[in-house]
């Protein structure tokens, strides 16, 4: 038996968000459970293939990939705004490429990334000098930190991991992270504390930290959650 139907109008649905994650990474996604868990929009999530290991080379390959990424997103809808879940890609690709890139595979009105969220909060606070905490190694950490000079923050305050191996990064302690940031935050020096990549654990430490070094504390995920939610509104 074959049955006729209706279809349903997306016109009173919010437009829903896009994010492309790195195929490595398992920290983004629950801490969007936890930034997003109110929201009426949904968010529709694709992947991008990612090295092991966090690299300049690794990070540079992930171009090739962008569009491809994006044309896996539903194509029946235009979406508000578009994430791209890496931070140090971000950097050395440049927000501007990714933008035209994953505008190419997908109808998007805006598209943001954590480093240009990171430096949209950052002004929103009204802080400039970052005590910078990274898990990346040193040739990763170098183009990340250029990147933000190049947006008008200061890190000279810096700290990192030194760990290339996602895999580790996806587990380094909560403690460590905290203990880490403490320690750079304390710096007398430094407005606010930014703690650097997507696949970091850093939602249950921002307020322990904060509320130990008395400053603002952020981080790529919640940097993200926070831009993508702002441009989105802009879209209504």
């Amino acid at each position: 038996m074959k049955f006729d139907f209706h279809l349903s109008s997306d016109e009173n649905s919010p437009s829903p968000m896009g994010l492309i994650i790195l195929q490595v990474d398992e920290t983004i996604e629950g801490e969007f459970r936890e930034a997003f868990g109110t929201s009426k929009n949904q968010i529709f999530v694709t992947r991008i293939p990612s090295g092991l290991e966090v690299t300049a080379e690794s990070l540079i390959s992930m171009e090739q990939h962008i569009k491809a990424s994006a044309k896996l997103l539903p194509q029946s809808r235009e979406f508000s705004v578009i994430g791209y879940g890496c931070t140090s890609a971000s950097a050395i690709i440049g927000s501007e490429k990714i933008s035209e890139l994953i505008k190419s595979g997908c109808r998007t009105r805006k598209v943001t990334n954590p480093l240009l969220a990171a430096t949209e909060y950052a002004k929103h606070i009204k802080v400039r000098k970052l005590a910078l905490l990274s898990p990346y190694i040193e040739e990763v950490n170098t183009p990340l930190r250029k990147a933000f000079g190049n947006n008008g923050l200061n890190t000279e305050v810096f700290g990192t991991f030194g760990e290339g191996k996602e895999e580790k990064v996806a587990r380094i302690s909560e403690s460590s992270t905290i203990e880490a940031a403490i320690t750079l935050g304390q710096n007398e020096s430094v407005e606010a504390v930014f703690i650097s990549c997507t696949n970091l654990r850093t939602f249950n430490c921002l307020g322990k930290i904060a509320n130990e070094i008395n400053k603002p504390v952020f981080s790529s995920n919640q940097s993200l959650a926070w831009h993508m939610k702002k441009l989105s509104q802009k879209n209504l």
